[in-house]
């Protein structure tokens, strides 16, 4: 029997010309139309006895959160959205801390980090080995950097005072790697606020840290050169519009003091990063990123820079939000923080290991800091949308008055003469301080929870982390000319102590 030929299936190939257009389903059809009455009246049947007013939160920064938004809010609101990420598939830097004070042991600690994925390096240099890895000299870097590729792993520097040294170091260091992306981020305001304190005046250090940059800025031309960072002012309790008031004078300063360095305000303003911390409230934390955009092409129009630079922002999930009872729910803290930075569109994304209010890390927190981000990156895919919440007016209106809210503190600071001036004065210090009782008195009254400490308080087996054993260097000499300027220092808090939990 011969068998039948094969039989030919054939179909049509609809092209685009021919198409048909698709029927576009009436969502709204069979719903009445919506009206600002029939909303107050079924949300205040919700509430029965309370008053429609206390569905109204209010942020640090006095600014209303309201239940409901409507297009009219928005009438006068700008808005700046962050560009897509050049690359979608990483579309931030996933940065790890290298914080051990032995650099031996801080170099096994960093290949391990770039081993598990990390994509870049926080280096946290301090030679008493106190609060970072014992570094104070050429050879110590280099032992902590041993076997690290600089033009493949990007490495940030979180220096203090000794900034210039560290960064002639690490310029030293990437000899061979002109094209290394390294961060020196100079940052030695920030340094003065916390300790309260500098070897000769303020200004000298942040002359010496110009001087230092200009200095690499051409041999490292994708270097990032200054942080202008408001963390140390949240940190110590204030809120986000103090801190990012505080982040664009720093930048002022920066801009100010590089261009007696030699390099224009065109040049510089490209190299400074803004450091901003988030904590677990992430809605803020998204108008805050938001915000920081739009405040920063006021500044660079302020400036005259034309064309103005892209805002690249620099993340450090929050530490005063890191507390001791319920520690996995720092875990939740920061995914939350994480968020809330990739939704805004960070340039690099630093957690610590949640462990550290116990004093330091063990290998599942150090694990952990990262595998948080390759979720948010990975699986969530928040890297794939620029600016996911544009367009929201909830969010739209909070980017907004916290724009203003962050601008009206930054003229604060530049009419007390400029950041250094006002902490020196004492002015930012009592503004920041007045923030911190405020927020204080709210997570005791039950109206901002902390998670496992106010709220749903939980008490777990004990944690241990790994031994940090002492370690110190010689410390460099970073003395300037004058006087030493003092401050009140804007020490770091921890909520969960603040409020005696």
């Amino acid at each position: 029997m011969t068998p039948a030929p094969p039989r030919r299936i054939t179909r049509r190939v609809t092209t685009p010309s021919d198409a048909p257009a698709p029927a576009l389903a009436d969502l709204a059809e069979g719903f009445a139309a919506p009206d600002i009455e029939t909303w107050v009246r079924l949300a205040q049947k919700g509430l029965k006895d309370r008053p429609l007013e206390s569905l109204t939160g209010r942020t640090g920064d006095g600014v209303d959160s309201r239940p409901l938004y409507r297009a009219e809010d928005l009438a006068c609101v700008a808005s700046v959205r962050a560009a897509p990420a050049a690359d979608r598939a990483r579309p931030w830097d996933v940065r790890a801390v290298v914080d051990h004070p032995d650099p031996a042991q801080a170099n096994r600690l960093a290949l391990e980090a770039l081993g598990m994925g990390a994509h870049s390096l926080l280096l946290r240099l301090d030679p008493t080995g106190c609060d970072g890895v014992a570094v104070g000299g050429q050879d110590d870097l280099d032992r902590l950097l041993d076997g690290v590729l600089l033009d493949a792993a990007p490495v940030a520097l979180d220096a203090g005072l000794i900034g210039p040294q560290a960064a002639n170091w690490l310029a030293v260091a990437a000899k061979g790697a002109p094209n290394a992306p390294l961060a020196f981020d100079l940052d030695p305001i920030s340094a003065f606020a916390v300790s309260g304190q500098t070897p000769g005046a303020a200004t000298g250090h942040l002359n010496a840290a110009a001087q230092a940059a200009a200095r690499h800025a051409g041999a490292y031309p994708k270097a990032s050169l200054f942080l202008a960072s408001g963390r140390f002012a949240h940190e110590a309790g204030g809120s986000n519009a103090q801190m990012l008031g505080a982040g664009l004078a720093s930048a002022v300063a920066a801009l100010r003091a590089l261009g007696d360095a030699g390099l224009s305000p065109a040049d510089a303003a490209p190299r400074i990063a803004l450091g901003l911390s988030l904590d677990q409230r992430f809605i803020e934390g998204i108008a805050l990123m938001r915000a920081a955009r739009l405040c920063w092409a006021r500044l660079m129009a302020a400036a005259g820079i034309d064309p103005a630079p892209s805002t690249r922002i620099d993340v450090l999930a929050s530490r005063r939000m890191l507390a001791v009872r319920g520690i996995y729910t720092n875990l939740l803290r920061q995914t939350a923080a994480g968020f809330a930075a990739a939704a805004g569109g960070c340039a690099s994304m630093t957690l610590d290991p949640f462990t550290r209010p116990l004093g330091g890390a063990n290998a599942l927190s150090r694990r952990q800091s990262l595998t948080q981000q390759f979720v948010l990156m990975d699986e969530a895919h928040l890297g794939r949308v620029a600016d996911p919440t544009g367009g929201a007016w909830a969010i739209e209106s909070l980017t907004d008055q916290l724009a203003r809210a962050a601008w009206a503190e930054f003229q604060r600071i530049e009419g007390e003469g400029g950041l250094i001036a006002s902490l020196e004065a004492g002015a930012l210090q009592s503004r920041v301080e007045a923030a911190r009782e405020a927020l204080v008195a709210d997570i005791r009254s039950g109206d901002r929870p902390l998670l496992g400490v106010t709220l749903h308080a939980q008490d777990e087996a004990s944690t241990v982390v790994d031994p940090r054993p002492d370690h110190t260097a010689s410390s460099p000499d970073i003395r300037q000319a004058g006087e030493d300027s003092r401050c009140r220092p804007l020490v770091p808090v921890r909520l969960d102590l603040e409020t005696g939990q």
